[in-house]
């Protein structure tokens, strides 16, 4: 998977804008609604960054004649080759980042509210809505980077060396 668009907004119900990199920091992307607290649903429904499919944008352009482009799908994150799902409940490196996917990123009725666009809950449900992740390692991520390392975070023996790492630090 390539990261191909960043979006961040300041606060929320402000317009999505997109950057050709972003600092991943503790807590999200820096500059970022949800990390600096000023989200829709901040502090009560904490996600702090965003990814979802490129393919599943065009799909539900094609198929419900939604336009999600220059951020209209209110996500950090578009992705594209591969199933943003299989990130869950992994780390992965993106840029000089590590991430991992922490749970399904559903849409809610509040995108409808936003963009005028009826049937976009629906249309982005099914799948499409994308995923959560947490900022495992702070770094600089750029249009362009791969996602790699993908490791299964259940994976006990791997675990027990990512922390022995982290301590010899």
């Amino acid at each position: 998977m390539r990261l191909e668009a960043i979006y961040v907004t300041e606060a929320g119900g402000e317009p999505m804008r997109r950057r050709e990199s972003a600092d991943a920091v503790s807590g999200g992307l820096s500059g970022d609604r949800y990390c600096t607290g000023k989200g829709h649903y901040s502090p009560f429904d904490v996600c702090e960054v965003t990814l979802v499919q490129a393919e599943a944008l065009e799909r539900i352009e094609r198929q419900a004649g939604i336009d999600l482009s220059d951020g209209q799908h209110r996500r950090n994150l578009v992705v594209r080759g591969g199933d943003v799902h299989e990130l869950l409940d992994s780390q992965f490196r993106l840029g000089d980042a590590v991430f991992e996917g922490t749970r399904p990123r559903p849409p809610c009725r509040y995108i409808e509210q936003l963009t005028g666009e009826d049937g976009l809950m629906r249309a982005l449900g099914n799948g499409h809505g994308g995923i959560c992740a947490r900022v495992e390692t702070p770094g600089t991520i750029t249009t362009g980077d791969e996602i790699s390392d993908i490791e299964p975070t259940d994976d006990f023996e791997g675990l027990v060396e990512r922390v022995r790492e982290r301590i010899s630090r």
